[in-house]
C-alpha cells in the first residue's frame, strides 16, 4: 500500500483483543475475506450481498468465479490479481476489492482494475464490433474515501445527468460511515454490513430468523467450523492485519509527535525573536533549557 490513511473512522486495531477467542473470523482479513465471499460452496453468500446491493435494479441468478490472475498483454503492461473476480449468468464481470486502509492513487487503482475488465474483453477479427459486457468495480472500504457509506459511479452526461454507458461502474462501501444498531437496521443490505462490520466481536449471529443464509453465514465464519489447516492460514492472515495496524498508529503517533515538536520550535524561535530568555522559552515550550539557549 503506498500511503497510509489519517482517518480516525477506521476501524482500531485496538479494538482487537488478541488474547479473546473470537468466535467469527474478521472478514477484513485476505483469508475471512476470501473464505465469505470467495468461495464456490459459499457463491450463494455473494450472490444474496450482491442483490441486496443492487436491490430494483436486476437480480443475479447464478455466477462462476473467474481466474483472479490478470496477466499483461506484454512486458510493458502490469498485471492484477483480484480479490474476487466473478462472472453473472448474464455476462457482467464482477471485481470485488476489500481494502482495508486507503492509498493515495486507490481511484486511480479501482478504475484501472475496471477498465482493464473491458479491455480484456476485445477480440481480434473483423467481426468484432466492440460488443462489451458491463464491468462493475465493486470496493468494501475499511477507511472514508468519499465521505459517505456508499457511492455508485457510472458516466454519464455532465449537463443532463443522462447515462452514457452503464458497461463501467464503480461501487464503493465505505464502512465507517455505517453507525446503525442491530435494531436499526431496516433493510437486508443494512443486515448485511452490520455483521460484516462487527462480525469478529459478535457472540452470535444476528437475523437468523429473518434470512436462512445468515445460518450458513454462521457456519462459515465461525472459528471453530475451521480445519487446522484453515485456522493456521487464517492465525497468519489476522497477524499481517494486526502488524499492518499496529505500525500505521506507530507511525501516526509519531507523525504527531513530530507535529508538536516541530510547533514548539516555531514558538520558540518566535519568542527568542522578542528577546525571551532561554529560562522563560523552556518554561513556556516545555523545551530543555540547553536546547532553548542554543536557539
Amino acid at each position: 500500500m503506498e500511503k497510509a490513511s489519517t482517518n480516525p473512522a477506521r476501524i482500531p486495531v485496538d479494538s482487537i483483543q488478541p488474547h479473546k477467542p473470537f468466535h467469527f473470523i474478521n472478514p477484513f482479513t485476505d483469508v475471512g475475506f476470501k473464505r465469505i465471499f470467495g468461495q464456490e460452496v459459499n457463491k450463494d453468500l455473494l450472490m444474496d450481498f450482491l442483490n441486496e446491493l443492487l436491490a430494483g435494479e436486476e437480480r443475479i441468478e447464478d455466477l462462476r468465479f473467474m481466474d483472479k490472475e490478470q496477466l499483461p498483454d506484454n512486458e510493458q503492461e502490469q498485471g492484477i490479481i483480484y480479490d474476487i473476480f466473478c462472472r453473472t449468468e448474464d455476462g457482467r464481470h464482477l471485481i470485488i476489492e476489500m481494502q482495508n486502509d486507503s492509498q493515495t492513487y486507490f481511484r486511480n487503482r479501482s478504475l484501472f482494475y475496471a477498465c482493464r475488465g473491458i479491455v480484456k474483453q476485445g477480440r481480434r477479427g473483423r467481426d468484432w464490433r466492440y460488443a462489451l459486457d458491463a464491468v462493475y468495480c465493486i470496493n468494501f472500504c475499511n477507511f472514508a474515501l468519499t465521505g459517505k457509506l456508499r457511492s455508485d459511479f457510472l458516466l454519464m452526461d455532465r449537463e443532463t445527468n443522462e447515462i452514457f454507458t452503464d458497461r463501467i461502474r464503480l461501487i464503493y462501501i465505505e464502512f465507517p460511515f455505517f453507525t446503525k444498531t442491530e435494531q436499526e437496521c431496516g433493510t437486508e443490505l443494512e443486515q448485511w454490513i452490520y455483521i460484516l462490520k462487527n462480525m469478529e466481536t459478535l457472540e452470535k449471529m444476528p437475523f437468523k430468523n429473518e434470512k436462512y443464509l445468515f445460518e450458513k453465514l454462521e457456519e462459515t465464519a465461525s472459528v471453530e467450523a475451521m480445519t487446522e489447516e484453515e485456522r493456521e492460514r487464517y492465525e497468519a492472515s489476522l497477524k499481517a492485519y494486526r502488524d499492518y495496524y499496529a505500525c500505521l498508529e506507530y507511525r501516526e503517533e509519531k507523525g504527531r509527535r513530530e507535529g508538536e515538536n516541530e510547533e514548539r520550535m516555531k514558538i520558540a524561535r518566535a519568542m527568542k525573536s522578542k528577546g525571551f530568555s532561554a529560562e522563560e522559552i523552556a518554561g513556556i515550550t516545555g523545551l530543555p533549557i540547553e536546547e532553548a539557549g542554543q536557539l
